[in-house]
């Protein structure tokens, strides 16, 4: 059943029953039209769903109250629904011609009336915004509010980068002969699906009106778009920009784990999708009677990859790739790279390397065409679909590299945000967090959150790219929490900026030197010992000075530097080798007084506080 059926449907049972619920939605506006009031806010709503994502108005019900009044569609007005595409203007004041912005107009005989439902299609990214009596409007959820100023001259900008958008750019040597008549028909099938807006086509020459109007053609010659979507043998026309190249990164390579794929832009997603199921880990869950599980969610592969297909740069021949390391990542890279304003560079108080995310689309056409087959969503979601997921601890802070100017790759690491390491990590500072918190310790969302900045602090001290988090990317009120016992912090000079504000976490969390202390305590003994003695010292240390449980044991020793080194324990032997070696160490410091038992008796350690230092080399002279 369409939406808008199911919408009709529901509008019904609540006029018998004298029922109410909100059906009006971010796509649905409900209009009575029987007074001028309601044309003058039918205007506003037409142009929010103009500047927005589209949407469909129902005409001859009215709200009253808490209930839906069935009025009928008034056939006088017919005329001044006719005259909806010209009641909009750009910028400027100078009148759009939006024809091709309102597809149907459909009559509807509903109970014992007729109602009446004006489709309207989004414009296009380039066109953006519309205005009525010089305010343009867009929709948030059920209402239409002002697009303020700073965003429409953010869009005038954007307006002038899509001028050169290299989807619509002419294809040399490509005629009509080169397009595929079953798959534009697809297309048109597919935008039909909640009412019927174009025709089907019996071939390519009568297609022309309907090809030149989606940009699909221009001056009778195929556009990269046109091909993308519907050329035959796309790959001899546009070359790379049509392939995949997909691998197993393994030291057991077999024939099976490359694939190089070349399609029109849906098949090819679908392919690129396919590989990466076939290649990454499937464990079987409880729930559900023993449902398979991939290692990544299905959902996320797929919005990855739609995502990098969506926005690579096509104006380079270079095709694009996916590397699977397995138990490690997934890598997706592509030609093109972040716009500068989309980057947020520090050096101080902390390296900082943030992307910020940005709903507008590099290939908005070509987006659109996507939405149609429901492989984009836009709204800035693949990243936000990212955040979420990391955040949700199914995988662990993915991060981008710049290859170079023109050639990025993402990388979402396997694994959780709140792995083994993190809760070391949070159990080593855990005395500081509890004193810094009032007693209450921290939830494991609000550790999670943490450990995301922690994180990115360490991805970003590697020059790699770290989604910044936003209102958008929710946990904010956790975010605020944290701030408030102040675990994180606002860099100076970004408190204004409430969306794009810059965190980072409290300097003490990000300690992982204590060489200078443990010089002061032990002087030129300390510079003397080994490498691997001033790792478990420091070790020793950090717990005595930041954890809970302040004495720590030699198991716990071993377990923290080597999680902190490997993550996972992968090779027994080899980790029965490490620990017997720290043990080692842990009763050669006893030995030299460097430790001391906690309480004289138990195998938990405390840095000894009285120990006869001598002279270090780096003392400075008095």
């Amino acid at each position: 059943m369409a939406y808008i059926d199911r919408i009709l449907q529901q509008l019904e049972s609540h006029i018998v029953a004298g029922t109410y619920s909100e059906l009006e939605a971010d796509k649905i506006e409900i209009k009575d039209l029987s007074s001028s009031d309601d044309w003058t806010e039918l205007y506003k709503s037409v142009c929010a769903f103009l500047n927005t994502e589209g949407g469909i108005i129902i005409v001859g019900i009215r709200e009253k109250g808490k209930r839906y009044l069935l009025s009928g569609y008034n056939a006088g007005n017919e005329d001044k629904l006719k005259e909806l595409p010209q009641k909009f203007t750009d910028k400027e004041g100078i009148g759009l011609s939006l024809e091709q912005n309102f597809p149907a107009t459909e009559i509807r005989e509903f109970m014992d009336k007729r109602i009446c439902l004006v489709y309207v299609e989004k414009l296009p990214e380039d066109t953006k915004y519309a205005f009525y009596k010089g305010v343009a409007y867009e929709r948030k959820i059920t209402g239409d509010h002002k697009i303020d100023s700073s965003k429409i001259a953010r869009k005038e900008e954007q307006k002038e980068e899509l001028k050169n958008a290299r989807e619509l750019n002419l294809v040399e040597g490509a005629s009509l002969e080169t397009l595929d008549i079953d798959r534009l028909n697809d297309y048109i099938i597919r935008l039909n699906r909640e009412v019927k807006v174009e025709s089907l086509k019996a071939d390519i020459p009568s297609a022309l009106p309907f090809l030149t109007r989606k940009n699909f053609v221009r001056n009778e010659t195929p556009t990269l778009l046109g091909i993308l979507l519907c050329g035959n043998h796309p790959y001899d026309w546009v070359g790379g920009r049509c392939q995949v190249d997909c691998y197993v990164d393994s030291a057991h390579q077999i024939a099976q784990n490359k694939q190089v794929l070349k399609d029109n832009i849906i098949p090819l997603m679908e392919s690129t999708v396919g590989f990466v199921f076939k290649n990454i880990a499937v464990g079987v869950g409880y729930e559900g009677g023993g449902t398979s599980r991939p290692e990544y969610p299905e959902k996320l592969i797929r919005e990855i990859v739609n995502n990098a297909l969506a926005h690579r740069d096509y104006s380079s021949d270079k095709f694009s790739n996916i590397i699977i390391k397995p138990d490690t990542w997934i890598r997706v890279s592509n030609p093109g790279s972040f716009r500068e304003d989309q980057k947020l560079i520090l050096e101080k108080p902390a390296r900082i390397r943030r992307i910020i995310p940005n709903p507008k689309p590099r290939n908005p056409n070509l987006a659109d065409i996507l939405k149609v087959y429901d492989r984009w969503e836009g709204r800035g979601l693949g990243m936000a679909s990212l955040i979420n997921a990391c955040l949700d601890n199914q995988i662990d802070v993915p991060y981008f590299l710049f290859q170079n100017k023109n050639d990025i790759s993402l990388y979402v690491p396997k694994g959780k945000v709140l792995d083994d390491d993190a809760r070391l990590w949070l159990t080593s500072f855990s005395g500081w967090i509890y004193r810094q918190t009032g007693g209450r310790g921290l939830s494991e969302e609000e550790e999670t959150v943490l450990t995301y900045f922690y994180k990115s602090e360490q991805h970003n001290n590697n020059e790699r790219y770290t989604i910044l988090l936003t209102p958008d990317n929710n946990h904010f009120d956790v975010i605020s929490k944290l701030e408030k016992y102040g675990l994180i912090s606002r860099v100076p000079g970004h408190e204004d900026q409430s969306i794009y504000s810059l965190l980072v976490v409290n300097p003490i969390l990000t300690q992982d030197d204590f060489y200078p202390a443990l010089r002061s305590l032990f002087g030129n003994s300390f510079d003397l010992l080994k490498p691997e003695y001033k790792n478990v010292l420091q070790t020793i240390y950090l717990h005595n000075e930041y954890s809970q449980q302040s004495a720590i044991s030699a198991k716990a020793v071993d377990i923290f530097l080597y999680t902190r080194e490997h993550k996972v324990v992968r090779n027994l032997r080899e980790y029965d080798t490490f620990s017997r070696k720290v043990r080692t160490i842990v009763n050669s410091l006893e030995k030299k007084g460097f430790i001391t038992r906690a309480d004289g008796k138990s195998p938990r350690f405390i840095v000894n506080k009285n120990f006869e230092r001598t002279p270090s080399l780096f003392d400075q002279p008095s």
